[in-house]
């Protein structure tokens, strides 16, 4: 397939990313090496474009560049890549279940200190430096 001289500004508008998008994801092997124009301008295909709006879509869902090149790749190579894809975005739902079971421990905690903070400044209670950081051991 020849490449239409679509510039890396066009290629970034009709993509939906910025045009240091553009040459970051061609650094990372994530596109391929653009060809040139004769004054050294890189210049980009519709097929460039369409793997520019799946690296924006798959950026949206959290995954990595590092994981989409894998994608891209199994793709390049013949490879069907959804089963990966799943695959990633299972890991990374995992890691938001844990994380926000974390935050919900981390309110709960920070809520408890702050009330108890409330309480001994209401009743005028000596402290070292402050209740919400000290251990009322």
């Amino acid at each position: 397939m020849s490449r239409a001289a679509i510039t890396v500004g066009e290629a970034a508008r009709r993509a939906g990313v910025t045009p240091k998008a553009v040459r970051l994801y061609e650094s990372r092997g994530i596109l391929p090496p653009a060809d040139r124009t004769a004054a050294g301008y890189r210049t980009y295909t519709e097929g460039d474009v369409e793997v520019l709006r799946f690296v924006r879509r798959a950026r949206a869902l959290g995954l990595r560049l590092d994981e989409i090149r894998r994608i891209v790749d199994l793709q390049r190579q013949g490879a069907q890549p959804c089963t990966t894809v799943i695959e990633l975005l299972d890991h990374h739902l995992a890691d938001i279940e844990r994380t926000m079971r974390e935050l919900r421990a981390l309110r709960k905690d920070l809520t408890r200190a702050l009330d108890a903070a409330k309480s001994t400044a209401r009743r005028g209670q000596d402290v070292v430096i402050c209740p919400i950081i000290e251990d009322p051991a």
